[in-house]
This record gives C-alpha cells, structure tokens and sequence, in this order.
C-alpha cells in the first residue's frame, strides 16, 4: 500500500508530480476556489485516495454530485471524456474504481438518519444555532445545570421546551442562585425553538444518537467514505454548520490520543466552510481553533473546502498544511485584495508570480502545497489535478436506495427512540401536583360544607334552646334565683375558703 495520494501532475508549464503525504495528512488542509473551477473533483479524488488506504471519510455532499463515488467511472460516461486525455498528459495509467459509501441524511430521506441528543449538542452549540444573545446564553445554561442537578435527561427538542418552562415557572427562586432568569428570554429562547422546529431541526435531535464507531469502519481494508446529503439541509445553513462542529467536537471528545499516526484515523471534509465562521461569535470561533489545533493528535485529519482563503480565521488558516488552490477572480478592490492575502500564504516558487497563476489556472487545474517528509510546506506548484476513478456526477435514485437497503447501517437508526426524559418526567411532577392539588381542593370543599352544615344546625338548634329557656325562666321561684348566687359565691375565694373550713372541722372531729 502506497504512503501517499497523488494529485496530479502535469507536463510543460506544471511542476513536479503532487503527493500527499499519509502521515502528513492530519496536519488538516484547505480547498478553495471560485465557483466551478473544480473543488468537488478535488474533493472527490481525496476522498478516493483516503479510502483506498484504508481510511473512512465523513464528507458533505452539498450538490449531490458526490455520491457517484459509490460507482464506477467508465470512459463511456459523458463527464469522463474531457479527463482521458488529463490521464495521459500527467502520466497516469486511470483505473475505474468504485468505493464502499455510507449515506447519512438529517431528514432521513436520501440515507440513514443521523442523530444528536440536546444535552450532547450543548447550550454553546445551541445558542449558536439559534442565535441568541449573550443573555438569553446565559438562561440558556441555568437551564442545562438544573437539569444536570435535577436529573432530567435532555434528549430532543420536547425536553429542551418542558425545562423551560419549569425555569419559566421557577424564574423568582432561579433568580437569587444564578442571576437574572428573565421570563422574557425564556420566552425569546421558546420561539426560536418553534423556529428550529419549523425548519426541521427537531429532526436533528433524539435517539438512537450516531455512535461515531460507525463512521470509522473500513471494508475489505478500505476506509468506509460517509456521505452527508446536504442538498436540503444547505436550506438551513446555520443548521448545517451547527451540526458539522457538533460532529468535530464529538470526535475531539470522545477519541483517544494517538500521537503521529502513519495515516489518519478519519478525515473530515467540511465544505461550505464559511458558513461557520459567518458572525460566529468569539467563543464559537476560539472553540473551532481548540479543535483544529488539538484534534490531530487523536488521529483525524480537517480539511476545510470554501471559495475564498479569507473566509477562515487567520488562527484556524494558520494550522492548513496541505493545501488546493483552485481559481480566484479579481474584478474588483476587495478581490485583488483577498487574492494577495491567498497567495501570501504559500511559499513562493521563483519560477512563476504566484498570485498570477492563482488566477490564470483554468477549471481542474490548482496551484498546490503540501507537508514534505519534516512537515514542512514545499514551495507552490501549478498542478493538473488527476481524474477521479469513481463516477463524476450524481447516481440515480434506484442505485442509491440498493445501496441503502445493503448497508450494514440499515435499520439501526431508522427508527426513533423516545424513552423516558425531561419531558416525560417534569409531566409526570405536573400531573402529581395537578392531583395533589385537586385532592386538597375537594378537602377543603369537604370541610367547608361541613362547616355550613355545622353552623346551620347550631342556628336551629340555639333558637330551640332560647325558646324553652323563656318557658322555664318564667317559672323559676325565688330559691332558685338565690340557690344560684350561693353556687356563683361558693365558686369564689370566700367560698373555697368556708368549704375548707366546714370540712377539716369535719375531718378533725373524725
């Protein structure tokens, strides 16, 4: 097995044959270029050559030409044609190939549905893909402590919505522990909730969640090639974006350290890659920085796919080692000047202006810079990039559903898992409550009709009593009047005293 993917080449007006060094290969990359001047063949030919060595692969298919890599090419194909003669200018002797595909869709519609738990996606995460404020974050994170304290598992989007409630209905005491929890950023958070809902993000969240083991397989000793249907999911770009740098982030969480691998554990392809950095906020930005810089110590190589160099933060462009530039066009100030940038940061090539060829290379051409052996970058070079051995374009409907319907991943995320979560069981704390509640209201009712019922009678029976009192009260005699002054007196000090008196004169003469 070779220890590097060859790029290309070229005859007069190109430089030496280009390589990529496998080992070399997670020190991350860049592909960038103009609209049509040939990424996604870049793109594809990598992803060929990974494979072929034995390295899996997660890629976007943005504009559903990727999935050809699951068939062979053929010289017959209409798109190969203009390659025949690429092959032999560079040199190299094409071999028709297909490679083993797995394909992934959010929607569950073009491949298997992929899945992520909210408490794994994370408030930073989340406030990014709903684009909060710096308050509503913060509510945002009282919320994920209170259900981290309180054990309530987070799991989709019904979870996230019950908890806020709770915080809404619990703001006054959350307020005098954790600041500020304003019912109107709970509710600002609730509607761009329903706005992800409605986009169908709520699609995204739930279980079964994606076991990243899946995505690094190999077959037959190739690296199992991860294809992510984007097509539909580009119509949510925040969305999109989200859920790439959740998948970075998983992966620099859970994979061990391995040093300096001979080859990749995985290589991620993150195309369209100015979607991230589009008004991300600093701490989201510093958080891709920490994970281009440490991930390529757990073995997986990042290669950023985008139009423009300038799109990616200087920190982040800085860690690239390996890089593809395609065309740019200069028409006007801002151009010219972006395009300088773009070749400022290659090592310069005294056989031709750099920024010059950046613009003049035509559709499927690049000037290129690699890692050599000490990893360090080689001086640019004008390359005529190879053609890919699988299909150029898309593959049919029919085609990819076989695929589907043959992949080892059939049926394990096809259906949804709802156990039991926050939702479930903060509905259950309102249910007991709502009982309890009811319970101590038709007790109170209980008592209070007895206490009519009470009252009532002693009205009845307090007018009987007056009656027959007055009846007996007319006859009472004078002794009777007098008997009970001598009772009232007999009660009183005087009389205790002349009770004592009668009897211990009693009890002495005894």
């Amino acid at each position: 097995m070779s220890d590097s993917i060859f790029i290309g080449g070229g005859g007069d007006g190109y430089g030496d044959p280009q390589t990529l060094l496998l080992d070399k290969s997670n020190r991350h990359g860049l592909i960038a270029g103009a609209t049509g001047t040939g990424k996604t063949v870049t793109l594809q030919i990598l992803a060929e050559g990974f494979s072929a060595a034995g390295v899996p692969v997660f890629l976007s298919d943005v504009k559903g030409d990727l999935s050809g890599l699951a068939v062979s090419g053929s010289a017959d194909f209409k798109l190969h044609a203009p390659f025949m003669s690429r092959a032999d200018t560079i040199g190299l002797d094409l071999q028709y190939d297909s490679f083993p595909v797995t394909f992934w869709d959010l929607f569950g519609e073009k491949g298997h549905p992929i899945r992520a738990t909210v408490a794994e996606m994370g408030p930073l995460l989340l406030s990014r893909l709903m684009d909060l404020t710096d308050v509503q974050e913060g509510v945002l994170n009282v919320a994920f402590r209170v259900a981290d304290e309180e054990g309530l598992p987070l799991l989709d989007l019904k979870d996230l919505q019950a908890l806020l409630v709770w915080v809404g209905q619990n703001a006054k005491a959350l307020s005098l522990r954790f600041g500020n929890v304003a019912s109107s950023s709970v509710g600002a958070i609730q509607r761009q909730l329903l706005v992800l809902e409605n986009q169908g993000g709520a699609a995204l969240f739930g279980e079964p969640a994606l076991h990243l083991a899946d995505m690094m397989r190999t077959r037959d000793g190739r690296g199992e090639i991860n294809i992510l249907a984007a097509d539909q999911l580009m119509g949510s770009p925040r969305l999109y974006a989200t859920f790439l740098l959740w998948l970075l982030s998983e992966l620099f969480e859970e994979l061990p350290e391995v040093g300096n691998p001979d080859k990749p554990k995985l290589v991620f392809f993150f195309d369209e890659a100015h979607l991230l950095f589009d008004d991300a906020p600093k701490a989201l930005v510093d958080k891709v920085e920490q994970v281009a810089r440490l991930i390529r110590s757990k073995g997986v190589g990042v290669y950023f796919v985008t139009q423009n160099p300038g799109d990616i933060p200087d920190d982040v462009l800085g860690q690239l080692g390996n890089r593809v530039q395609h065309a740019l066009r200069a028409f006007t100030a801002k151009d010219r000047k972006e395009l300088k940038t773009a070749a400022e940061t290659y090592r310069d090539n005294p056989s031709f202006d750099t920024a010059e060829a950046i613009q003049q290379v035509g559709t499927g051409e690049a000037v290129t810079s690699f890692l050599d052996a000490k990893g360090i970058p080689m001086v640019v070079e004008r390359t005529l990039i190879r053609p890919p051995s699988s299909q150029l374009g898309p593959i049919d409907g029919p085609t990819r559903n076989a695929i589907m319907q043959n992949s080892d991943m059939a049926g394990k995320y096809d259906q949804s898992v709802d156990r039991e979560s926050a939702f479930e069981m903060l509905s259950k704390r309102a249910d007991a409550a709502a009982e309890a509640a009811e319970k101590a209201e038709a007790e109170e009712e209980r008592l209070e009709a007895k206490e009519r019922e009470f009252k009532a009678a002693r009205r009845y029976n307090g007018g009987q009593s007056g009656r027959s009192t007055s009846r007996r009260s007319s006859g009472t005699s004078f002794g009777g009047a007098l008997a009970s002054v001598v009772a009232k007196e007999l009660k009183g000090t005087t009389g205790r005293r002349i009770v004592r008196g009668i009897l211990g004169g009693l009890f002495k003469g005894r």
